[in-house]
């Protein structure tokens, strides 16, 4: 789905949302509120100019807005693959944006993710993880690394590994493999507004994901080791 057909079904009472070289910035009605909506288009490579731009934005929000929920639309091939921009230290840059991100959930923002369309590795990480609750429509592609970029790094072979996938979310892509994990809260279907004002109203219960991810089957070690380590018992019981 294109931004500008999600955008529609989001907002039916109208938006301000602008594009420039795959930013997506402005603002939009969502019931009877006012939400500031930040994010990328066209499966872009998130470089230092654009996470600069969606920083500066959700600053500026804070700033101008004080307490205007914040969305990110999600469509991203992750961030961008150039000796350039190593160089000048992305993942800096992507470190400053989560930071910006954390900053507005402390001052009151409430912070909501939506993979649209493509959600890949870093790109993925400092947008819509980064919100107090992440969603999802049907037909998005979320992954972290690929299955053959992980037998490489891994040096488990690929015919292993999507065996693995299986049974195994954490090897396997996918909203509902994320959603089993807790990634995401919730797949959206069906009308896209109702399910943005729902999930504004929700109230914040803080990182959710582990427990999530337990109840569903998809993480079942991590909240245990979260709760020993809180608790400073055993990691894993006999």
């Amino acid at each position: 789905m294109d931004w500008q057909t999600l955008a529609a079904q989001l907002f039916p009472r109208g938006h301000a949302i602008t594009e420039a070289d795959n930013f997506l910035s402005g603002s939009a009605h969502a019931g009877e509120q006012t939400v500031a909506v930040v994010g990328t288009t066209g499966h872009a490579p998130i470089g230092i100019e654009i996470a600069l731009a969606q920083a500066r934005f959700v600053l500026q929000t804070v700033r101008e807005h004080p307490g205007r929920p914040i969305l990110m639309l999600v469509d991203t091939q992750g961030q961008r693959l150039r000796h350039r921009d190593e160089m000048l230290g992305i993942n800096s840059y992507m470190a400053h944006l989560g930071k910006c991100v954390e900053l507005a959930r402390r001052q009151g923002h409430r912070v909501i993710g939506l993979v649209y369309d493509q959600a890949l590795s870093g790109g993925f990480i400092t947008s819509g993880l980064m919100a107090d609750a992440c969603y999802a429509l049907p037909d998005a592609s979320i992954r972290v690394m690929g299955l053959p970029a992980m037998a490489r790094i891994t040096k488990v072979p690929e015919e292993r590994l999507i065996e693995l996938a299986v049974d195994n979310p954490v090897f396997a892509p996918g909203p509902i493999n994320y959603l089993r994990m807790g990634g995401l809260h919730e797949i959206w279907s069906g009308e896209l507004a109702a399910q943005l004002e729902k999930a504004l109203a929700a109230p914040s219960g803080g990182d959710l994901r582990s427990l999530l991810g337990q109840a569903r089957g998809g993480r079942k070690l991590a909240q245990r080791v979260i709760d020993a380590i809180l608790t400073d018992s055993d990691v894993l019981p006999p």
